[in-house]
């Protein structure tokens, strides 16, 4: 399976759109992400399209509005993350309370344990 390079466009767009979220910062180099408390809430698939991570009832509500469906990576579902339509990924005001959603849902789940490095 190939992996699709997100385009300078999406990423620039991306980088807007993290920018209305003070606690949230870009990680990766090749496929992008963000996460918190070892969760990932947004991703770039190896197809080149952006997820977000909701909670069920919203995950519902956002797929009937902007009729898309959930994220396809390296051939898998994600079953809690909503493909952003590319000219939604554009339009920063109106995924902007989604982001802070999905920050809001992943924050309140239960911290994944870090990895020690072994001696």
């Amino acid at each position: 399976m190939s992996k699709v390079q997100v385009s300078e466009r999406q990423k620039k767009a991306y980088q807007r759109l993290l920018a209305t979220h003070q606690k949230i910062e870009m990680k990766g180099k090749n496929l992008l992400y963000t996460s918190v408390n070892g969760h990932m809430f947004t991703m770039f698939s190896t197809e080149g399209k952006l997820g977000i991570r909701l909670p069920s009832e919203e995950r519902r509500a956002f797929l009937a509005d902007f009729h898309t469906e959930l994220l396809l990576t390296y051939g898998t579902v994600m079953k809690e993350y909503v493909t952003v339509p590319g000219d939604l990924l554009e339009d920063t005001e109106t995924l902007a309370p989604y982001l802070a959603r999905s920050y809001d849902y992943v924050s309140s789940l239960k911290p994944k344990p870090t990895k020690r490095a072994s001696r």
